[in-house]
């Protein structure tokens, strides 16, 4: 599985001008279940995303995880949405090819599968909506950006 995390201090999904998922301080996280996935590496990648040190601490350090965010014991947010573009092979011309994406099917599974995970191991988890055109808005703080892969 592959994922793009955005540390945000704000995040939105937005659907036929709708919000139908967001979060203040926290993680966009731009999910993709590729070919050959399984529910071993959404459970690695998201114990990954979940302990990422990458907001800061009192001194300014990337020290702190979306888990304890605040260092007092609050976390951010986790906004989660499928983007199986992720995926794409632009290294034979100049459309790009996704055929390394899992099937629509699987990649459903496989998403509902690392939300349901998510949910259960924290606290706040909004989402998007699996294969729909949707719009993120966000406010990337820092800029920080990581992508993150698991075999």
């Amino acid at each position: 599985m592959k994922a793009v995390l955005q540390r945000v201090t704000q995040a939105r999904v937005e659907i036929a001008g709708q919000t139908v998922g967001q979060i203040g301080p926290g993680l966009l996280v731009l999910l993709c279940a590729e070919r050959g996935d399984s529910e071993t590496q959404a459970d690695k990648l998201l114990a990954k995303i979940l302990k990422l040190r990458i907001f800061a601490d009192a001194a300014g350090k990337m020290n702190r995880s979306v888990q304890d965010l605040d260092g007092q014991g609050a976390c951010g947010g986790l906004l989660i949405v499928s983007q199986f573009t992720l995926a794409a092979d632009a290294s034979g011309g100049n459309r790009p090819s996704f055929t390394s994406a899992a099937q629509p099917e699987e990649g459903r599974r496989l998403y509902d599968y690392f939300v349901a995970q998510a949910r259960a191991a924290h606290p706040q988890v909004e989402t998007g909506q699996f294969a729909a055109d949707m719009q993120v808005h966000l406010v990337n703080d820092g800029p920080v950006t990581i992508p993150l892969q698991v075999l």
